[in-house]
């Protein structure tokens, strides 16, 4: 069964692209769409590794790319998030139960957030799949992080002691870092534990083609006011360690 992964950002993905290398000799490159699709081992597993880049139209070209052209039959998609849920903290793990698009909105044809024609507005992860990485970004924390991410790295980015949640996460083709629009979405989505741009668009598609998914987010910063500014550090010192180590343990859990 062939797994494919994608992220957002290039440091989300450059150290698994890496290590695909390292590991398979015969790993290969395919270019399509302005996007490179890398495809070998990966822990044991068959992957195809790829960088969908930012917001919800990247996220479906590029899922809708894995399941036609290399058909692919399960796919994760690791990144960061901003925090909205109460207790949600700058360091801590979501992992989504489900996802939706908090900015579609095609009243009076659809309820708000209706995917139309759908008839449904949230997606429900494959649980299978977000056991395992629930499972493994566990482990991740209680063994790796002390050495994937030293404490003067972590007091650096105000990182106390990282949690691991379950629940529902939020897609919208924008950046959320106001206080106001954290209140509206908390009010309308009182569940709502972390927003970012492309989970609900990989699910979507998903649902279309039948194929399982699941989504993780490391948080970077609490969506509001005090939005971390300092993202390139935090993805090069934080999140993609976090990325990198979780799901070495999902796929050697695999393998």
């Amino acid at each position: 069964m062939t797994l494919g992964i994608l992220a957002a950002l290039h440091d989300e993905v450059d150290s698994l692209v890496a290590a695909m290398r390292h590991e398979d000799a015969r790993a290969t490159i395919h270019r399509i769409g302005m996007r490179d699709y890398h495809v070998g081992h990966l822990h044991g597993q068959a992957c195809v590794l790829v960088l969908a880049r930012v917001g919800k139209v990247a996220a479906a070209a590029t899922t809708a790319t894995l399941v036609r052209e290399f058909g692919v039959e399960e796919i994760v998609f690791t990144g960061l998030a901003g925090g909205v849920g109460d207790g949600v903290r700058v360091g801590d793990i979501v992992i989504a139960s489900e996802t939706m698009q908090h900015d579609l909105d095609a009243r009076p044809l659809f309820p708000r957030h209706e995917v139309p024609l759908l008839d449904r507005s949230r997606f429900p992860a494959d649980p299978d799949l977000t056991e395992a990485l629930r499972a493994a970004a566990d482990g991740f924390l209680r063994e790796d992080l002390p050495t994937e991410v030293p404490p003067a790295v972590r007091e650096r980015f105000g990182i106390g002691t990282p949690a691991l949640k379950l629940g529902l996460i939020a897609s919208g083709d924008q950046f959320i870092n106001a206080a106001t629009a954290v209140a509206g979405l908390r009010e309308c989505l009182p569940d709502l534990l972390a927003v970012e741009m492309e989970g609900a668009a990989v699910a979507q598609v998903c649902h279309e083609y039948g194929v399982r998914y699941a989504v993780m987010r490391t948080i970077s910063d609490r969506a509001d006011d005090s939005a971390h500014v300092d993202f390139p550090a935090f993805l090069k010192d934080v999140a993609s360690h976090y990325s990198d180590g979780i799901l070495r343990r999902f796929l050697a859990a695999r393998a």
